[in-house]
Formats: structure tokens, C-alpha cells, sequence
């Protein structure tokens, strides 16, 4: 079942901890209505209640959502580590209007690091556009969950302008900084020229037993449907990234770039596929469902 949070409420995000709170709770609630009922009980720190037993632990604000009986379970301990990998270059702030790229990928962030939290999963992130420009391990804890909010509410104060992308840069630094296995979950609009150093700094991660989950993230209309709403004489277009600037007729590019679009989404999907990552399409317009489920999927192998 879907859970949808106005775009009104995302876009003001005054606080993040509450919002992805609100994202997570819908999120659950739903999945116990689900035909995944059985297993996101399992993953949220549930099961269900057998005749006879006692009902001091049974959760009866859930008893209210779902009208069914589920026991809290305590005991369970995780040795999971998260590492969330966000790209805040230039081109992650577009649109610039509503709920762009960036604001999208730091509500899903903080909404799986709510979602581990209630599983006692460590989680840290990582930032970085031309340069990993922060970094923390995968830690438990409130302390460190506050710092985790702190940091990625930041992304938001301002858009970074004329920063590039150095995804592969950044995979490398992490895949000999991160000690233990762990799962990184990666958020990028993976616009980066030079694709084999992109698949040879996954490839890197992967040797050094990670694993991993991409989500592609893009604004659908704005960036894939392309109504080329202009009109019929040439533009001015701008990298939000280099800052070059190049005089095209919006009708002679579309075919072009759709197609090398595609080309380049293809390649990535199949060498994913080749490496064992798990690749998803991270659709701004679309409700978190997409990605909490693939991570819980993920989590649950």
C-alpha cells in the first residue's frame, strides 16, 4: 500500500527527524495491510501474537493501526552498517522549484536512517561532489543520529553551485576507508563522464565485500519525458555544473539526448547486473515506498 506525504509538507522540511518519521510509520503501516505483511513484521522489530501467551508486550498502538495483534520483540541485535552515499553536485539541486533531486535523496537518506534505527542497524553517510567533503562511520546511537540529521538538513540550506560529480573518486576513498562489511546505498543522478571509472570503483566495492544499492534519481518530466516546452528559435543552455554555456535549438538535441540517455542508463543496468548490484530508478514525482523497499529486500538476503 502506498503512503504519500503532500508536496507542501516535504518541501518545507523545517524537521527532518519528524518527517522521516512520518515517512517510516506510513511506510510500516502500510506494508501490515500489504501482501509483504509477514515480512515487514519481521523487520520491524514485530511478530505476530500466539494465543495464550502473555500481552504485556503485545503493541497495541499497532493493535489500533492494523486491528491485529502483534508482539514487540526486544531481544534481536543486527550487525548491519549502512553507509549512505549522497551526490550533492549542481546538477542534483535541479529543478529549482519543488521537489528536486537533492531534497528528494535527503528525505529517502533520513528516512532509512529512521528505519534502521528502529532495527538497531548502525548507519553513517558520506558527501561529496568534486570532493568527499564529509564523512562519518556507521555508528548506533542518538548522538550520532542528531549529527546525521544536522548534516544532511544542511544539503538544503542553499544549492551548491558550479560543483561537478567525482562519483568513482568518492567509491574508491570509501571502498579502502570502510573497515568492515558494510551496505552502501548510493543516491546520484550518476551524471558522470567516464564510465568505466565509475564501473571500476563499484567493481572496488565489491571486492572489498560491500554491498550494494543504486538509486538512479531523476525528475521524470522535467529530465525524461522532456516536453521541450520552448519555442520554435534557438537557447541559451547552461551546465549547472561547468557553468559552460551552449546555443542549441531545443528540437535538434531532444532525439539526441534521449537517446544518449538511454544508452547510458542501458550500460549501467547491465553492468550492475553483471556485478550483482542492485540498480533502481529513484523517481522524484513517486512516493519513499521506493526506496525503503528495496532496502528492506536487501537487508532481508
Amino acid at each position: 500500500m502506498a503512503y504519500t506525504i503532500k508536496e507542501s509538507d516535504l518541501l518545507q522540511i523545517s524537521n527532518l527527524e519528524l518527517l522521516a518519521r512520518q515517512v517510516v510509520e506510513g511506510f510500516l503501516t502500510g506494508l501490515h495491510k500489504s501482501p509483504y505483511h509477514g515480512f515487514s513484521v519481521e523487520f520491524a522489530e514485530h511478530r505476530q501474537y500466539n494465543t495464550g501467551e502473555s500481552t504485556r508486550n503485545i503493541d497495541w498502538k499497532l493493535f489500533g493501526r492494523t486491528d491485529k495483534l502483534f508482539v514487540k520483540r526486544f531481544e534481536e541485535e543486527t550487525n548491519l552498517r549502512c553507509q549512505i552515499v549522497i551526490d550533492t553536485s549542481s546538477s542534483m539541486y535541479f529543478p529549482v522549484d519543488g521537489l528536486n533531486k537533492i531534497k528528494f535523496s535527503v528525505i529517502a537518506a533520513a528516512s532509512l536512517i529512521q528505519l534502521m534505527k528502529k532495527q538497531r542497524d548502525a548507519s553513517g553517510i558520506s558527501l561529496f561532489n568534486e570532493e568527499l567533503w564529509f564523512h562519518s562511520a556507521s555508528k548506533l546511537g542518538l548522538t550520532h543520529q542528531k549529527l546525521l540529521f544536522s548534516k544532511l538538513q544542511s544539503c538544503l540550506a542553499e544549492p551548491i553551485k558550479g560543483k561537478g560529480s567525482e562519483i568513482s573518486k568518492t567509491l574508491h576513498t570509501l571502498a579502502e576507508g570502510l573497515h568492515k562489511r558494510s551496505m552502501v546505498i548510493i543516491f546520484s543522478d550518476m551524471f558522470q563522464s567516464g564510465a568505466d571509472d565509475l564501473f571500476s570503483a563499484l567493481q572496488h566495492l565489491k571486492y572489498k565485500n560491500h554491498e550494494i544499492i543504486i538509486f538512479d534519481v531523476h525528475d521524470k518530466r522535467e529530465e525524461l519525458e522532456l516536453e521541450f516546452e520552448f519555442g520554435h528559435r534557438p537557447y541559451i543552455f547552461k551546465d549547472s555544473e561547468t557553468g559552460e554555456e551552449l546555443k542549441l535549438h531545443p528540437n535538434a538535441v531532444k532525439e539526441m539526448y534521449l537517446q544518449n540517455y538511454k544508452t547510458h542508463q542501458e550500460a549501467l543496468k547491465l553492468k550492475c547486473l553483471q556485478y550483482k548490484i542492485d540498480y533502481n530508478e529513484a523517481i522524484v514525482e513517486n512516493n519513499f515506498n521506493q526506496v525503503l523497499m528495496p532496502f528492506i529486500k536487501k537487508r532481508r538476503k
